[in-house]
């Protein structure tokens, strides 16, 4: 139960950051997979990312059916279904982030297409999407509100870890929170560095390549994160706890 406890916690923790850097604002969400029951997640029930708590977490079946203590906390979001697709499709993932990141938006209307410009955003991947839901569903008010809608957003995305909404967001997945907040993170970053790319460059701009990707996307781990991680937690003035890594001196493995 520990575990489970520190694990709330760093969910919480990662709902602040994610608000802080421009990510989420008073919408959006981060989840994270039950480490013991592989169909079940965690998530906050529908409140502001930069306001929540550890009480606001609320346990999920993939479904989106709230489970443990009653009563509730409170309402869940509307959009639990991405979330619990996404889990449900790849069991590969344990942590999924649906924001509205404002410099992403306008890469999911048009024509251009996002790739990662600087070594720091190449885990977003070359290869990015955009799913409409219009396509399968019609005119809506763009919200993933049922788990039909949820499976054909996690087929779009595939084995990818990044995909487009368009007129909505984005979703991105990750093997662990830390993982996918650094994503997210430096995706926004991305984004907006690529318009003022595109802009002073006339419309040329050199992206990474497949290679360069893959080698700093594989690099991107353990004191990569953690260095990320520490500073965004001083930032939301969160407790860091350091995960088993060798990070050097001054880092400590308990809280700050």
């Amino acid at each position: 139960m520990a575990d489970i406890a520190a694990l709330k916690q760093e969910l919480v923790t990662a709902n602040r950051i994610l608000a802080k850097e421009n990510v989420l604002d008073s919408f959006g969400h981060i989840t994270v997979r039950h480490p013991e029951k592989p169909n079940h997640f965690f998530m906050s029930r529908a409140r502001a990312p930069e306001v929540l708590d550890e009480g606001d977490i609320l346990e999920m079946t993939l479904e989106g059916v709230v489970v443990g203590p009653t009563p509730s906390p409170g309402k869940p979001y509307s959009e639990r279904f991405i979330h619990g697709a996404i889990f449900e499709a790849r069991p590969d993932v344990m942590a999924v982030v649906h924001n509205h990141s404002p410099s992403v938006i306008p890469f999911t209307v048009t024509g251009k297409k996002m790739r990662p410009i600087m070594h720091m955003c190449a885990p977003i991947g070359n290869d990015i999407p955009t799913w409409d839901i219009r396509t399968k569903f019609g005119d809506t008010n763009l919200l993933v509100t049922n788990m039909d809608m949820g499976r054909d957003l996690a087929k779009a995305l595939g084995p990818r870890t990044v995909s487009l909404m368009r007129g909505h967001g984005s979703v991105v997945v990750g093997k662990s929170i830390r993982e996918v907040v650094f994503t997210s993170i430096y995706m926004e970053k991305n984004a907006d560095m690529l318009i003022k790319a595109l802009t002073i460059g006339g419309g040329e701009v050199m992206y990474l390549s497949d290679g360069e990707v893959e080698i700093n996307t594989r690099g991107r781990a353990g004191f990569t994160l953690e260095r990320g991680w520490e500073n965004w937690c001083n930032k939301v003035e969160r407790p860091y706890v350091s995960q088993d890594w060798d990070m050097g001196p001054g880092f400590s493995k308990t809280d700050k």
